[in-house]
């Protein structure tokens, strides 16, 4: 695939994802806080995996997978993040390519290995994530292909880059250059953790270079430190051209200006996993926009997208969105 006519940019922390199901007793064994996410270092990934049985291993990370999403529905998408080069890195590397995601960021030859996300699904399909971010951490700007960006209709980031001021720069370097491309840039705030650490840059960077937001309830209300919802979706109404905020079960609110537009929930059957449920959810989203969708449309294939996803465990579609979507009408 070239660098011409890409719907969607995304880029994040590369992470091999290694799911498992898990009691209650694993979790409070481990010392963990159910519906956290940790990070760990390479002795304690160690630990956890010697110790949680039969595992799914397949290529993650949140930008990672709306990449994967938007593939699946039959957009043109594209990936930036950073692993080495071994074992987990080449399947990282494989799995997105197979999946139809432009992917070249070069391996890293030394330091850390590849990323890699313990995520603990217990039987009430809560998901608990133990990360050990290793390689991924050392995303830089010398990763950012220009080319790519100006290539791209939207260049979307996740806010867990935020957390290393290399990968923030590069973040930064790739909305200058989107935006001089004349290009769309978005976020997703990532978790209430994340905001809580960065929510003073994050609204800096909102307010000057981000076109479109994605942000959950719990996120939206933390970043402005308030717990009236209405308050919060009329805050980042100002501060952001377009906002859209899931609200689970309650489906989504997507913000453009005096104009607030409520969109219901796919239906599911039953929740399995809810992993990846806002990362898919982006992916049906930046796809509607970036192909001629209106907003509630594309807040429909958002909804569709993480409805799939919720229905079984991981956080990659299990079928085609493509020809799921056809089949209920939304493509």
């Amino acid at each position: 695939m070239t660098a011409s006519g890409f719907d969607v940019l995304c880029i994040g922390n590369a992470i091999v994802d290694v799911i498992a199901r898990v009691e209650e007793d694993f979790v409070a064994r481990h010392g963990l806080v159910k519906g956290s996410m940790n990070l760990i270092d390479e002795s304690r990934a160690e630990e956890l995996y010697a110790d949680m049985g039969q595992a799914i291993e397949v290529s993650g990370g949140s930008a990672g997978n709306t990449a994967a999403g938007v593939a699946s529905l039959g957009g043109k998408a594209a990936y930036f993040g950073k692993v080495k080069a071994d074992q987990l890195g080449s399947i990282f590397r494989h799995d997105m390519r197979a999946q139809g995601v432009a992917f070249d960021t070069p391996p890293a030859a030394g330091g850390p290995a590849t990323a890699r996300s313990f995520i603990l699904v217990t039987p009430d399909s809560e998901r608990t994530m133990n990360t050990y971010l290793g390689a991924c951490v050392n995303f830089t700007t010398a990763d950012v292909d220009r080319k790519v960006v100006e290539a791209a209709q939207v260049t979307y980031m996740e806010g867990y880059l935020w957390d290393r001021p290399e990968a923030k720069e590069a973040f930064k370097l790739a909305a200058k250059v989107a935006r001089g491309a004349g290009r769309k840039t978005s976020i997703t705030l990532s978790d209430s953790f994340c905001v809580e650490r960065h929510r003073d840059s994050f609204l800096d960077l909102i307010r000057n270079d981000i076109d479109i937001v994605f942000a959950n309830e719990t996120e939206i209300k933390s970043l402005y430190q308030t717990q009236n919802f209405d308050g919060a979706v009329k805050a980042i109404a100002a501060d952001c051209p377009i906002a859209v905020v899931t609200r689970s079960e309650k489906g989504c609110v997507v913000v453009k200006g005096d104009e607030v537009q409520a969109s219901p929930a796919h239906p599911v059957g039953k929740v399995i996993d809810v992993t990846g449920a806002g990362d898919l959810f982006a992916s049906g989203f930046l796809y509607g926009i970036t192909n001629g969708k209106s907003l509630y449309e594309s807040a429909r294939l958002g909804s569709m997208a993480a409805a799939e996803v919720i229905s079984h465990i991981g956080a990659r579609p299990e079928i085609r969105l493509r020809d799921h979507g056809a089949k209920l009408g939304l493509l």
